[in-house]
């Protein structure tokens, strides 16, 4: 057994979302409830930039980390890949109100979409590498963002 390299080791840490990831119980759960470690503090910045900048720079550095995952732990889609549900949790609060219940609603509309993988979601994933499992969850993140989006134009007073 060789001792793994720097490289894979950072990709492993970076994948995981510094070992979030090795939860263990519901990985992908955790890891989209620890995103909003990441969401809240760009969110209070109060820049839209600085916001779109942070899911361009995950999405980036997740690609080429869930791709280096799948060769150091060599297994498809290794379990503890969570940047692919921050990427996606970032996507589905992206232009929202950022209260307590538009939050909730947003992680619920995602965890769902990620697991039941509607069109193109189902598809997307079967893409080859990092790209693969990135792209499915950021789907994901869009279909939960309209969701959420039709709800808080639908009853305003709910999303307070």
């Amino acid at each position: 057994m060789t001792t793994p390299s720097v490289r894979s080791r950072a990709a492993v840490a970076l994948a995981s979302f510094v070992y979030v990831g090795f939860a263990p119980f519901a990985p992908g759960t955790v890891g989209s409830a620890a995103a909003l470690l990441l969401f809240l503090p760009v969110r209070w910045a109060g820049s839209l930039a600085l916001e779109l900048a942070v899911v361009a720079l995950v999405t980036v550095v997740g690609v080429w980390a869930a791709t280096e995952t799948e060769k150091a732990l060599g297994v498809e889609d290794p379990g503890p890949v969570v940047i692919d549900e921050v990427a996606g949790m970032l996507v589905s609060l992206l232009f929202l109100p950022a209260s307590w219940a538009v939050i909730a609603a947003a992680f619920l509309a995602f965890r769902i979409f990620d697991v039941i993988k509607p069109w193109p979601c189902n598809r997307l994933e079967r893409l080859h590498g990092g790209l693969g499992i990135m792209a499915d969850d950021l789907m994901a993140g869009v279909y939960a963002n309209l969701v959420v989006q039709a709800l808080v134009w639908w009853r305003p007073d709910l999303m307070r």
